[in-house]
């Protein structure tokens, strides 16, 4: 990403922020696992804007990690982060372009309405034996929708699962515009 696609997103957020604060999404209420035990799980919520869903995994019992380019939208994050009382979050401004993510860190990580193709091997190298996936995304349906929508941010279908091919795919779906997958690691 760019100077100007961090100054575009946080445009974006700065008019967000008179509307109400989002909702998570239900599809992560469906596939995130339960903690069991007392060691500590960490999720990441990749691409997670104003960090709804990244809210909702530190309710759950997370310690969680929200990433994302714009600066606006991880404030709006972090002020309703402290109106909750939580405190197993971490709100990072990120370029998802130059990323480094550590080698089994993350038990889930959670991605919505986001496609960067390269990530995909750092996805899978974060997360360790036995943790999950949650991704969903716009497909190339969505061009029926919105067709100045630049393709290459759409998966073709099938093409989200090709990704996780290896692992144990506990939901695999193509609905309408949207891509969603839940895959675990083996090992």
């Amino acid at each position: 990403m760019t100077v100007e696609d961090r100054a575009r997103w946080d445009a974006i957020y700065r008019q967000r922020n008179q509307t109400p604060y989002p909702d998570p999404d239900p599809f992560l209420f469906e596939y995130t696992p339960p903690l069991n035990g007392s060691s500590e799980k960490r999720a990441l919520d990749l691409a997670g804007g104003v960090g709804q869903n990244g809210l909702w995994l530190a309710q759950q019992g997370y310690t969680v990690d929200v990433m994302d380019i714009s600066r606006m939208a991880l404030i709006r994050g972090r002020a309703e982060m402290i109106s909750q009382d939580l405190r197993n979050l971490n709100f990072l401004q990120v370029d998802l372009d130059n990323i480094d993510l550590k080698l089994n860190k993350y038990h889930l990580i959670c991605v919505f309405r986001y496609l960067k193709r390269d990530l995909f091997p750092q996805i899978r190298s974060t997360i360790p034996p036995g943790g999950r996936i949650i991704y969903e995304t716009f497909n190339i349906h969505y061009l029926e929708i919105v067709p100045q929508f630049n393709p290459i941010f759409l998966l073709e279908p099938g093409e989200l699962a090709g990704y996780f091919a290896d692992w144990k795919i506990v939901h695999n779906a193509e609905v309408k515009h949207l891509s969603r997958l839940v895959a675990i690691k083996p090992g």
